[in-house]
C-alpha cells in the first residue's frame, strides 16, 4: 500500500492505496439448539441463502469455519448447544474506487472531507473495506494519539460532497441530533414554511443534471418514500411509496439547456431519506442523467407494479 497526503484545493489531501486484497470477513454464529445438529446441516440449513449445500462443504474442508476456537474440516461434527461457530470468508479483490480524501475543515471535534464519487462511506455489499471509513482509521493509525473520526451521515457511493465525521462522543450525539431535528418536523407544512430556515442547524444542498426540461423555477417535492423488496438488494429497494415515510425536497432550476433536454438542479432536502433526490426527481418525470434504476414515478426501471419487480440486473448504484 502507498500513502499520499499533500494540499488539495481548499484543503489537504489524505489516502492510502487500496490493497489488491481486503481482510475477508468472520460471521460468528452460536449454537442454540437443544437437539444434536451436524456442522453442515447448521450452516446449510441456516445460512442457504448465502450458499448451496455444496458451496458449504467445500468451505468447511477448506478449513474456513471454526467451531470454539477449532478449525472443523469434517462436515457432519455434531455440535453441542452453546458452541460458537466462526465462518472465515476469503479475502477478495474489491471493485476499483477512489482513495484520496479532501480536509475541507478540522478541529478538535470534527472533520469535513470532501467524499469523491465512487467511494462509499461504510462497508457493505462487495465493498468491505474500500470506504471512507477505512481510509479514516488508517489515518489515526499513522498519526497514533488522535481521536477517531466516524462519519455521522451518508453519501452514496456514486454522490461526490461534504462528509461531516465526528472526533469526539459529544460531537456525534449533536451532529445526529441536528441531521434528525430536519427529518422529524417533514410533515407539518406550516412548521416546514415557518420555522425551518430559522431553526435548521445543518442545511444538505446537491447538484444534480436531469433529463428533461423544468418550466417552474422551484419545484417542492413532498412525496413519501417506502421499501419493496428487489432482486439483487438484500434488504430492500427505497421508491416513492403513499404509505412511506414523509419526504421534502426544494428543487431550483439553474441552468437549462435545450439543445441536450437537460437541466441543472440545485436540490435542498429537509429529510434525509435513501435515494431521495433520485427518487424525488424521477418521481416528477425528470430522472438523473445516466440513472440506471429510476424512472418517471419515482419507482425501479423494471417494476412491475402487479407482479412485483422483476430481475433486469444489480443497481450499481448507493445513492
Amino acid at each position: 500500500m502507498g500513502s499520499a497526503e499533500g494540499s488539495g484545493i481548499g484543503g489537504k489531501q489524505f489516502g492510502v492505496a487500496w490493497p489488491d486484497f481486503n481482510d475477508g470477513l468472520t460471521y460468528t454464529d452460536n449454537v442454540q439448539a437443544d437437539s444434536s445438529i451436524s456442522l453442515i446441516e447448521f450452516y446449510s440449513t441456516n445460512h442457504n441463502n448465502s450458499a448451496p449445500l455444496q458451496g458449504w462443504l467445500q468451505r468447511i474442508q477448506n478449513g474456513q469455519i471454526t467451531v470454539d476456537g477449532q478449525v472443523v474440516k469434517d462436515p457432519q461434527t455434531i455440535l453441542r448447544s452453546g458452541s460458537q461457530l466462526v465462518y472465515h470468508r476469503l479475502p477478495w479483490k474489491e471493485p476499483d474506487a477512489p482513495y484520496l480524501l479532501q480536509v475541507l475543515f478540522e478541529d478538535d471535534h470534527l472533520v469535513a472531507v470532501n467524499k469523491p464519487s465512487g467511494l462509499q462511506v461504510l462497508p457493505g455489499g462487495l465493498f468491505q473495506q474500500r470506504t471512507v471509513l477505512t481510509q479514516l482509521q488508517w489515518r489515526v493509525a499513522a498519526d497514533y494519539g488522535q481521536p477517531q473520526p466516524s462519519p455521522v451521515h451518508r453519501l452514496g457511493r456514486g454522490t461526490s460532497g461534504i462528509l461531516l465525521c465526528a472526533k469526539t462522543k459529544l460531537a456525534k450525539v449533536c451532529l445526529a441530533s441536528y441531521f434528525a431535528h430536519g427529518t422529524s418536523i417533514v410533515g407539518d407544512k406550516r412548521t416546514i414554511s415557518l420555522e425551518v430556515n430559522a431553526t435548521r442547524k445543518i442545511s444538505k444542498i446537491y447538484r444534480a443534471l436531469v433529463t428533461g426540461i423544468i418550466k417552474e423555477h422551484q419545484v417542492v417535492i413532498e412525496q413519501p418514500i417506502g421499501m419493496i423488496r428487489y432482486p439483487g438488494v438484500a434488504h430492500g429497494l427505497y421508491v416513492a411509496s403513499s404509505s412511506g415515510k414523509p419526504a421534502m425536497s426544494r428543487v431550483n432550476v439553474l441552468e437549462r439547456n435545450i439543445q441536450a433536454n437537460q437541466s441543472l438542479v440545485q436540490v435542498e432536502i429537509q429529510s434525509g431519506r435513501p435515494h431521495q433526490i433520485r427518487i424525488h426527481l424521477s418521481f416528477i418525470g425528470h430522472p438523473l442523467v445516466g440513472d440506471p434504476l429510476y424512472a418517471t414515478g419515482g419507482r425501479p426501471v423494471c417494476f412491475d407494479s402487479e407482479s412485483g419487480a422483476e430481475d433486469c440486473g444489480q443497481d450499481g448504484y448507493d445513492i
